[in-house]
């Protein structure tokens, strides 16, 4: 045992006293060469590349989180709603449907006090701008609704999230005052009960937002007939085309008095010609496919928005964004609300009817608006029950049309709806027909009394209601058609008719503002 200890402490000691060359100098292939080759570990060049690669992945890391953070960092958010329930699923913000309630606020703190005093926007503030985005499932159309601040509507009951306080339901209230008291919830809540929709998301944004994104694309162009001064606005242009950004592009987005004839209507299409304008330049500029050109937008208007809960992210921001980038143009329509004079106050503004019963209807069947001829005919469902038949011929009694008493009951909730299906059932032939006031019911029915099933069933096909839908009762003499919610536009049971003309322009039209002659300048 000590011998062979001693036998591997002379080898070991005769080992260390070898040079290496010498150890492996019988072997070529593990000589000098090899043992440098280790020493060097992998070639310059690799390291090099290997060391550049590291610095770039770390620093695209390190610039995606510092971009993610600061963008996410300048988002503030509020309840959607405010206390009104809701009968839809979250959407998904990729394909499905999406309805987005873009408000403008008048708030005067902050960057906005230029504007006016505190006092000027009390509470939550008004919306100076409330227009209603709808992108179908495909994205392949987009409507834009603007809704005059004028308008008279119904707010519903609302609850202040932040104070917990009530705050009751109001009738004949300008729709512009809908979030001042319980915050932008309750303006969402009162768009869903006008509408007959459930809006998605909103996003809210003040004065300075309007100014950096002009600024950021910089400038959008727009058109006037003549030149135009605004003493209150401060909109100042030339006849003719304009660039326009910064206070310029805020002031012809305020301006109420510049366009048409000083009315809100006229400024409306003021801000759907402003907005045309800036959807064709970038797309035009490749804005929506140029992450640079994104992160720059995305900073300025993140810094001066509010969005609800469910979009308070910005991956949430960039799907939008994404969905919106390959969009023909001649499909985003820009549409108002139709209105007519106020009966209460002649200064304010009140829904039109049918037409704007038309309106919602088909947005809510999620019609093309640019195609007057998809809304010409009922919706095709293999589900929908087919119109009432007339009675057996064997047995029918011969009857006298303008003898049968036949009542039109309003039960739709759109004011003088009854009217109109007054006219559709006189054009049929029956002409003594008289109106009652009803209250509210969600499915028609035709009524009929004691040997007037015949004639309730000629009434229905007029109409095209379903004999589903047909039922006799002891309180009615004669026939009675109880108009429900959903009979709320058209004389055809579920078809839906476009108002003529409802489309202002596409985004795709070049619109020059008619200017309103009492602010012309002489040139």
């Amino acid at each position: 045992m000590v011998r062979r200890r001693d036998n591997r402490e002379e080898v070991a000691g005769e080992s260390a006293r070898t040079p290496a060359a010498a150890r492996h100098g019988e072997d070529p292939a593990v000589g000098p060469a090899r043992h440098l080759g280790s020493e060097r570990g992998m070639p310059f060049w690799l390291k090099a590349t290997t060391a550049v690669v590291s610095v770039i992945l770390l620093g695209g890391l390190a610039f995606a989180g510092y971009w993610y953070f600061r963008l996410q960092s300048n988002i503030s958010t509020a309840p959607l709603g405010a206390g009104n329930s809701k009968t839809e699923n979250p959407v998904n913000d990729s394909n499905d449907r999406m309805q987005i309630l873009i408000l403008g606020s008048d708030t005067r703190d902050g960057k906005n006090s230029e504007y006016g005093t505190t006092e000027d926007s009390t509470g939550y503030g008004h919306s100076d701008v409330m227009m209603l985005m709808d992108i179908s499932a495909d994205n392949k159309r987009v409507n834009v609704i603007s809704f005059p601040r004028d308008l008279l509507v119904d707010i519903p009951k609302c609850k202040d999230p932040k104070t917990k306080n009530e705050f009751p339901a109001k009738s004949d209230v300008m729709i512009n005052a809908a979030m001042s008291d319980a915050g932008i919830g309750c303006a969402v809540d009162t768009i869903n009960k006008l509408t007959g929709l459930e809006i998605d998301h909103f996003m809210m944004a003040d004065f300075n937002a309007v100014k950096e994104l002009s600024n950021a694309v910089g400038g959008v162009q727009v058109c006037i007939s003549d030149a135009v001064y605004d003493p209150d606005s401060k909109l100042h242009l030339p006849k003719g085309t304009s660039q326009v950004q910064g206070e310029q592009a805020l002031a012809f987005l305020r301006t109420r008095h510049a366009f048409a004839d000083g009315g809100d209507l006229g400024r409306i299409k003021g801000q759907q010609s402003f907005l045309s304008s800036l959807t064709r330049k970038m797309k035009d500029d490749g804005t929506l496919t140029d992450p640079r050109k994104m992160l720059r937008i995305a900073d300025v208007v993140t810094q001066n928005l509010t969005v609800d809960d469910g979009l308070a992210s910005v991956p949430s921001l960039l799907t939008i964004g994404n969905r919106l980038k390959n969009i023909d143009v001649s499909k985003v329509a820009f549409v108002a609300v139709p209105t007519t004079q106020a009966r209460s106050d002649p200064n304010r503004l009140e829904v039109a009817e049918p037409a704007a019963s038309q309106l919602f209807a088909a947005l809510r069947k999620d019609l093309d608006l640019t195609d007057p001829g998809a809304a010409a005919s009922p919706s095709a469902s293999p589900s929908a029950p087919s119109p009432a038949p007339s009675a057996p011929v064997e047995t029918r009694v011969p009857y006298n049309k303008a003898l049968q008493p036949v009542s039109v009951a309003n039960g739709t909730g759109v004011p003088a709806r009854s009217q109109e299906i007054v006219q559709a059932i006189v054009a049929g032939g029956f002409s003594h027909v008289t109106q009652l006031t009803a209250g509210p019911v969600a499915q028609s029915m035709v009524y009929y009394g004691a040997e007037f099933a015949d004639v309730a069933a000629d009434v229905a096909a007029v109409l095209g209601i379903p004999a589903a839908q047909l039922a006799p009762s002891a309180d009615v003499a004669g026939v009675q058609v109880y108009l429900g919610s959903d009979f709320t536009t058209g004389t055809k049971y579920g078809s839906v008719a476009l108002p003529p003309d409802i489309v202002n322009q596409t985004a795709g039209d070049t619109v020059c503002q008619q200017a309103n002659p009492d602010l012309i300048v002489k040139q």
